[in-house]
């Protein structure tokens, strides 16, 4: 019999049937016990994005490529928060940090011991996608004793870092796909002890993110008050719990990503094992990446998407990528946090509202000035 289904939604969410379809097909395969679809859910390349599914087999498949991947909030202490100057001092995040031509990088006080899998490429870049860094300011505090634990107060800046493992779970995934497919892992030890290099390096790419923005803004690097992972496996009661876009919703903070216009939401988790002990990690997709594409060029101008609706800067050199991510390619942060408050899976804290958002490098101002 295949696994049972659980998703957390309400009536008024945006749940497409083909993330449905894919999360009973991941449920038929065998050793799956149970698949939790979170508020978020949205098809993915041959597994559900924002589902939480355990079994009694490994399949690295639903994890995929990005181990690792996860958010992490960073406090800064800046004396003036002025988005269009901030924005142009934020540094190339395309350009890797190496170890011998970077030695005299700052970002570099970050790194205690050595770096996971000693794998170097693409060290300290953010990556593509719906990856980013972001300042952002502090929301109303919603609930005053989480955020007093967290030493957030409303008003405060704080760095938003969005990416993951870069290159290394993609070669992760690609060794085993190219031996298995999209069938187990012969030797779960094995797999489960890249991905957590992986996962390990997911972190350290996130905090040196955060330095590098933070010494460009003219701050000192912090610690993250939050940094949880939504790409990973857990081994938790006699399973293999894979979270695909789904974040560790047992005890921990999280903060569920909004979109370029609209804030980010940090919650108190608290999800229990129907829900696999997970919440949403963002938003989640409405549109593909073409019809974001099309229909984005057909409504809005790469200058109105640059300036988001609650006065926030995108730095982003990515015309195609700016429409792709466009907060109308999105489901309504709004909907998402109510139905993880709906079915108790979370309780809000406070909320992060954009100011910057970087996605890639810009395009200088002396080209943009001579194309016109």
């Amino acid at each position: 019999m295949p696994a049972s289904v659980s998703v957390f939604s309400s009536p008024g969410s945006w749940i497409e049937s083909a993330a449905l379809d894919q999360c009973h097909q991941v449920a038929a395969l065998d050793g799956m016990a149970h698949v939790a679809a979170m508020p978020d859910l949205h098809p993915g390349k041959g597994a559900p994005i924002g589902a939480a599914m355990a079994s009694t087999v490994l399949y690295p498949f639903l994890v995929g490529s990005d181990i690792g991947c996860g958010i992490a909030v960073f406090p800064i202490a800046l004396r003036r928060a002025v988005p269009e100057r901030l924005a142009a001092r934020f540094p190339d995040l395309d350009r890797a940090l190496h170890p011998d031509r970077d030695a005299d990088d700052p970002a570099w006080s970050v790194l205690t011991g050595d770096v996971p899998a000693g794998h170097l490429d693409g060290l300290g870049t953010v990556g593509r996608g719906n990856h980013f860094v972001e300042l952002a300011r502090v929301g109303a505090i919603e609930a005053p004793e989480h955020a007093e634990r967290l030493g957030l107060v409303a008003g405060d800046l704080v760095l938003v870092v969005h990416s993951g493992s870069r290159g290394l779970g993609e070669r992760i995934l690609r060794e085993h796909t190219a031996a298995h497919g999209a069938g187990p892992a012969p030797d779960p030890a094995a797999y489960l002890a890249r991905h957590d290099d992986a996962v390990r390096w997911g972190s350290l790419n996130r905090r040196l993110l955060a330095a590098r923005v933070a010494h460009a803004l003219g701050a000192e690097p912090t610690e993250p008050v939050v940094d949880q992972c939504h790409n990973l496996v857990e081994v938790r009661d006699g399973h293999y719990l894979h979270r695909k876009g789904a974040a560790p919703g047992d005890g921990r903070d999280v903060l569920v990503a909004g979109t370029r216009g609209t804030p980010s939401h940090l919650v108190a988790a608290h999800a229990g094992p129907a829900a696999n002990h997970s919440v949403a990690h963002g938003a989640g997709r409405k549109m593909s990446r073409a019809d974001a594409l099309r229909r984005g060029k057909a409504k809005h101008t790469v200058e109105e998407l640059r300036r988001t609706p609650v006065g926030s800067v995108v730095v982003c050199g990515d015309r195609h990528l700016l429409f792709e991510e466009a907060p109308t390619a999105y489901k309504r942060i709004e909907q998402v946090i109510g139905d993880l408050v709906a079915h108790d899976l979370a309780t809000p804290v406070t909320t992060t509202v954009p100011l910057v958002t970087y996605k890639t490098p810009d395009v200088a101002p002396a080209r943009r000035r001579g194309r016109r």
